[in-house]
């Protein structure tokens, strides 16, 4: 059926069911859930259009990330469709998806060969196959869930000012702190070496960043005391403990010393070097990175790997400096080209950030 006055088409109940592989029965309950309002003919007959199309979508992708419809249908209250934000999650779910089955089949496929030659498989081998399997607790479908839910749109709402008092302070996130404070019943978050940005409150002892899709809930514990925040970013929660504000000052003084001295952390540049090795063959090793880090390298890994196999062979490293937030910057020079490569290291020796530019 078309209407000529939009020029939309619109699709009968069965046809709209025939189309995208549901069953009517699906459509029905969806509607009582309140995720979807088909249009009405004068005979109360439904019809979907193309706004209808585009929830549906949305709809399925939460449903395939582990949603039960519940959860969808108290998600998408009052939630226009973001198509383009749905198709980015989407995406980024199914890259990661073929990322971590390339490598799983390449490490199968290595104990295999080791096996038919007659080789024993070693205690690395088996912890390497072990570590593989238990990556199934932070999914790509969890992480994408995550990240869908962060970017949706916030609304603010106003809460009792008074309560910003509970939550100024500094909270550690390994080694950064996050220092937050209120000024004229508005509240301010600053994590080391970046720009101060205002927090914008959602419900009572949450918040969110209107500058980045992130947010900030606070935890409080029997007592009715904040004790820790969460930031809740790029598809992962990590909490940041509180300390007192000399433990801040002692975290913070030494790495404006770092930063002075431009010191490099210990063996940074041989850690770099592996790193670049890696990421030539194609090989990162993850177990070395953060959990939020790895995410993002593997959707990314063939990306890069293509740059580095562009740039040719690595020729030099060589330290620029610190930058204000901790992360150690230097120039990498290949036969074709130059990068500039930034990374941080977390306090149990992990990479937790990572940046590469081409300067030439």
């Amino acid at each position: 059926m078309t209407d000529h006055r939009t020029n939309a088409i619109w699709l009968t109940a069965a046809q709209c069911a025939k189309r995208t592989g549901l069953t009517v029965r699906a459509l029905r309950i969806y509607e009582a859930a309140g995720l979807l309002a088909p249009l009405r003919t004068e005979k109360n007959w439904r019809l979907y259009g193309a706004q209808d199309l585009a929830r549906l979508t949305e709809i399925l992708t939460l449903k395939r990330l582990g949603l039960t419809l519940e959860q969808i249908s108290r998600l998408l209250a009052g939630q226009t469709t973001d198509l383009d934000r749905v198709l980015s999650v989407q995406a980024s779910a199914l890259r990661e998806q073929i990322v971590r089955v390339q490598q799983s089949l390449t490490l199968i496929d290595n104990m295999q060969t080791k096996m038919a030659t007659g080789e024993i498989l070693s205690t690395d081998d088996l912890l390497a196959l072990a570590r593989d399997h238990s990556m199934t607790e932070t999914t790509s479908d969890t992480i994408a869930w995550r990240r869908y839910d962060q970017m949706r749109p916030r609304t603010e709402r106003a809460i009792d000012s008074r309560l910003y008092a509970d939550y100024a302070g500094h909270y550690r996130l390994d080694t950064v702190v996050f220092t937050i404070r209120h000024e004229d019943q508005r509240l301010f978050a600053r994590v080391t070496g970046q720009v101060e940005l205002e927090l914008f409150a959602e419900e009572v002892d949450r918040f969110f960043y209107k500058a980045v899709p992130a947010q900030i809930s606070f935890i409080r514990n029997a007592e009715g005391m904040v004790t820790s925040l969460t930031l809740h970013q790029n598809g992962y929660e990590e909490t940041a403990e509180r300390v007192e504000t000399g433990a801040a000052a002692t975290l913070e003084a030494t790495l404006a010393e770092r930063i002075r001295e431009k010191r490099p952390v210990e063996n940074s540049r041989l850690l770099l070097q592996e790193l670049v090795h890696q990421h030539q063959k194609g090989e990162p090793d993850y177990a070395k990175m953060t959990p939020p880090l790895a995410a993002i390298a593997r959707e990314q890994a063939e990306i890069i790997r293509g740059e580095l196999q562009r740039l040719g062979a690595l020729k030099d490293i060589r330290f620029k400096g610190v930058t204000d937030d901790g992360w150690d910057v230097y120039d990498v020079s290949f036969e074709k080209g130059c990068q500039e490569w930034s990374f941080s290291l977390a306090s149990d020796g992990l990479f937790d950030g990572m940046i590469m530019r081409r300067t030439m």
